[in-house]
């Protein structure tokens, strides 16, 4: 099915869509006051979250809905073959995403939006433990 809006009005809605939710800033921040030191949605293959370039180490906050969460995904009623195809675009770059990292030797972590909402404390314990545990140089500026 083709796109019902005109270009203009596609480009005004794509406009709107922020690169960085407030969910990835509450993480980042708290990441950020335990220590750790990244880029934030660096340019990088498939625009990782938070990187660390230094330890090969790039983290991915998915959207339950951009990303098809297995538990919270939903399609859209409406447009439902323009949907289908994007949504599943997006799975298929995701993988795309992974190999690559995967194959240059790069540290990969993907934690889905619901599990931050749901236990926020564990999710980025989680997150910083996987940042120590691919990295033994990291040491946390309490320490220092």
């Amino acid at each position: 099915m083709a796109d019902n809006l005109t270009k203009e009005q596609r480009k005004k809605n794509m406009r709107a869509i922020k690169s960085q939710s407030a969910l990835e800033n509450k993480v980042t921040k708290e990441l950020w006051k335990m220590g750790f030191r990244f880029r934030k949605n660096a340019n990088l293959f498939g625009k990782p979250d938070i990187s660390i370039k230094k330890y090969k180490i790039v983290i991915f906050i998915d959207s339950c809905f951009w990303h098809c969460c297995p538990i919270h995904g939903n399609m859209p009623k409406s447009n439902k073959d323009y949907w289908e195809k994007k949504l599943e675009r997006n799975k298929l770059r995701d993988i795309e995403v992974n190999h690559y990292y995967f194959d240059k030797g790069w540290k990969i972590l993907r934690v889905w939006e619901h599990e931050i909402k749901e236990s926020p404390i564990e999710t980025i314990n989680l997150i910083s433990d996987f940042i120590r545990r691919n990295n033994k140089n990291i040491i946390k500026k309490e320490t220092l």
